[in-house]
Parts: C-alpha cells; sequence; structure tokens
C-alpha cells in the first residue's frame, strides 16, 4: 500500500457541506465540536480571524482549511460579494488523530497555488451553485477528495517542513513509515527500519529524527496509540487492540496508553464521550 493510503486506511475523512452561496456577515465557529473545518471562498473577499486574533484577508478564490477542531472566524460585507462553500470534516479515530496532527492548526492559501485540484473544484462548485439533484452527496464526497488531493499536493511539494507528512515527503523515510504503518504489530528495530530505507542505522536514526521530530522508536508507540486510541472508539476490547497494534497484553498497552496521553483507556474514553 502506498504512503498516503496507509494513512487513509485507519484516519479516513468525512465532509457534511453546510453552506453553499453568498455569504455576508459575521461567522463565528467555536473549537468545542468534534469537527475541522473548510472554506472555499470562490468569489469576492474574506476576512479570516484566528484563535490567536490574527486576520487574514483574502481578494482571490482561496481555500482555508481548519483541519482540527478549533475557533475561528468568517467575516465579509455586502460589498465584498463573497462566495462561499463550506464543509465540516471529522476523521475516523476522532479530530485528534496522527493525520489531523501531522498538519499546522490552519491552511489559507490561494486556489492558483493548488493546480492539482483545479478539475475537482471546478466540479465542486458547479455543483455548489447548480440544481442538480443528490448534490449535497456529491459536494460531501468531492470535499472528501479535495483533502485528499490536498494531501498529496502537501506530500509532493514537501510543504510540511516536520512531523510525519515531512517523513513521508523523504523517500528513504517514506519507505520506512510506510512500512511501520502497515505492520504496527511487528516488533521493528532500527536497524529493520533502516533496511528498509536503505540507509546506515546510524544515519537513518539522525536523520528520522532530524525530519520526523521523534526516535523512531517513540513514533512507533505514537503510533500505535493513535491505532489504539481508533479502536477504543470501535468498541473494540483492550485485548484485541493490543494483539492488533503489537503488545504483548493489554496491560503493555494500557502503561503506555497512559504514559503517552496522560490516562488510562478507560479514562480517556469516558473523557471522549465515546
Amino acid at each position: 500500500m502506498d504512503r498516503l493510503s496507509v494513512l487513509l486506511k485507519h484516519f479516513n475523512p468525512h465532509a457534511a457541506t453546510f453552506h453553499q452561496g453568498a455569504f455576508c456577515g459575521v461567522s463565528d465557529i467555536d473549537g468545542q465540536s468534534a469537527f475541522g473545518h473548510a472554506h472555499l471562498l470562490r468569489a469576492g473577499r474574506l476576512s479570516f480571524r484566528d484563535k490567536h486574533n490574527q486576520l487574514i484577508e483574502l481578494s482571490e478564490p482561496s481555500l482555508i482549511l481548519v483541519i482540527r477542531p478549533q475557533q475561528h472566524q468568517l467575516v465579509a460585507t455586502e460589498a465584498d460579494a463573497a462566495e462561499l462553500v463550506c464543509a465540516t470534516l471529522h476523521f475516523d479515530g476522532g479530530a485528534r488523530n496522527p493525520l489531523t496532527l501531522s498538519l499546522p492548526d490552519y491552511i489559507v492559501q490561494p486556489l492558483r497555488e493548488l493546480p492539482g485540484l483545479s478539475g475537482n473544484l471546478d466540479w465542486l462548485f458547479a455543483e455548489a451553485f447548480g440544481e442538480a439533484c443528490g448534490r449535497e452527496v456529491v459536494l460531501n464526497r468531492l470535499f472528501e477528495l479535495m483533502l485528499i488531493q490536498l494531501l498529496r499536493h502537501l506530500i509532493a511539494t514537501g510543504s510540511i517542513t516536520s512531523g510525519m507528512l515531512a517523513g513521508l515527503a523523504n523517500p528513504r523515510l517514506a519507505r520506512a513509515l510506510t512500512a511501520l504503518h502497515g505492520e504496527p504489530q511487528r516488533t521493528w528495530s532500527v536497524a529493520e527500519l533502516a533496511d528498509v530505507a536503505n540507509m546506515s542505522r546510524a544515519s537513518f536514526a539522525a536523520h528520522f529524527r532530524q525530519v520526523v521530530g521523534v526516535t523512531p522508536a517513540d513514533y512507533l508507540a505514537n503510533w500505535r496509540i493513535g491505532l489504539a486510541q481508533k479502536r477504543l472508539r470501535e468498541g473494540r476490547s483492550m485485548a484485541l487492540i493490543a494483539a492488533e497494534v503489537g503488545y504483548e497484553s493489554p496491560s503493555a498497552l494500557a502503561r503506555t496508553f497512559r504514559r503517552k496521553v496522560g490516562s488510562s483507556p478507560s479514562q480517556w474514553l469516558q473523557q471522549e464521550g465515546a
């Protein structure tokens, strides 16, 4: 399986369109929901204010992606003639999973800088401002496709400079990460991962930490816990999850879970309301 598909297999995105058409006024979006948001400015002008009160003025067709639940604000006057299409985003595995955590708080980018998305976005806008039957379902799928294409773009261009996506943009590290993602139950050693990457053990360990930001062992533990959290949400038992993600017993998984998350699996599940 390729480097992106293995991620989407575990943490697939789901979109729900909630606005298409003219936008005028102030929209305050809080960070208390379980959703991220995608806003597409088709025409006109728009102001985006982030949770730190930083203001970004948009005057051309643009994408605003707030991948995790986060407070933000959209503002436009009648004179701005803004046309927006917006969707909420949620992921298998919850709002804070290894895929969403690998992205910045938000991405604001003119559509002209995303040529690989142009065909899909043309279709999305045609659906949003048309009257064809089934358009809501089609729009939701197009938003999901847009996100996948954006992830492709970020990996292909090396736009993310640290973390998992930075590692996947590196041809040698990507081979090791994809192997690790695909077989989390395996007891991976640094030497084995270095062989997959076709690097020496020392070079691999140093390069991995420099690019991804953690050691291979810590990354593997984080990935396993991310998968365990997804499986807990799905109602699987600790015994089944432990075997699936590479722990010899539920207690071994629980110890690592508490160390990484700060609470036991049952406490975390209760806090999440799952």
